[in-house]
């Protein structure tokens, strides 16, 4: 693997030099996009808009918009915002992981210790796992300021970015029904179909299927076959008959 980020993780007066490498990978399909006339690629350029003349990547800069002009933004600029977090993962507090809402969460990164027996890595391993907690931490990466978690998996240290909390949308514009007054016959079906479908999270049960199903299709395309479109008619609840729609429910779960 390569490493996207070299830095140190600040554990108090502990400084943990790290490199983070992606614990992530794309599991979907690379499909190319061509012209459906002849089937070449297709190319995405970068065009000036006045001469219409593609821009060398190397004359591309980033601007900020104010009135009716641009103000570039250069490499120095950025650094010179935060340039004490450039290098640093600094945890700032110590939170319970189950108070992290799950909608923050962006992606993770597996931090490998920069020295092979780094006795403080192993220390900030073993101590959050016995403590139960996460390290919640701020540092720069691509130039952009990230808030993440850092907790332990298979003693490793996790790196998780999570989302600020101006990033998550108000839910004030969303049409939401008021809330009907549901019989306790109702409620105690509901619950207890919860119980009986709940179980112990076990994400290696979970493969993408979609994507197992989309190469049968073009392997078969690729030999001339056409494929069996398989159709989903979702059946709406009416509001009349809910208590027999959560028995039945029951019933099939049982089954």
């Amino acid at each position: 693997m390569r490493s996207i980020w070299k830095g140190s993780i600040g554990f108090g007066l502990v400084n943990i030099p790290v490199k983070l490498y992606s614990a992530v990978q794309n599991s979907s399909i690379d499909l190319d996009m061509l012209d459906g006339r002849d089937h070449a690629r297709i190319r995405f350029q970068r065009v000036n808009e006045n001469t219409k003349k593609e821009v060398p990547y190397d004359k591309i800069v980033r601007a900020y918009k104010m009135d009716d002009d641009y103000v570039v933004v250069e490499e120095a600029d950025f650094e010179a915002a935060m340039p004490e977090k450039t290098k640093l993962i600094e945890i700032e507090s110590f939170v319970e992981m189950n108070e992290v809402n799950p909608m923050y969460y962006e992606t993770s990164y597996y931090a490998e210790p920069e020295q092979k027996n780094s006795k403080a890595y192993n220390l900030l391993v073993k101590a959050l796992e016995k403590s139960k907690k996460a390290g919640l931490a701020r540092f720069v990466l691509r130039s952009t300021e990230n808030l993440c978690i850092i907790h332990p998996e298979n003693g490793v240290l996790v790196v998780t970015r999570i989302r600020f909390a101006q990033d998550i949308r108000a839910t004030d514009e969303l049409n939401i029904p008021q809330s009907k007054d549901l019989s306790k016959k109702e409620m105690d079906m509901g619950l207890a179909l919860i119980n009986q479908y709940s179980e112990k999270f076990d994400v290696k049960k979970f493969k993408n299927d979609y994507v197992d199903e989309l190469l049968k299709i073009i392997h078969a395309k690729a030999k001339g076959k056409r494929p069996t479109i398989k159709k989903l008619k979702v059946k709406k609840t009416s509001e009349d008959d809910l208590y027999d729609q959560l028995m039945a429910s029951l019933n099939r779960k049982g089954a």
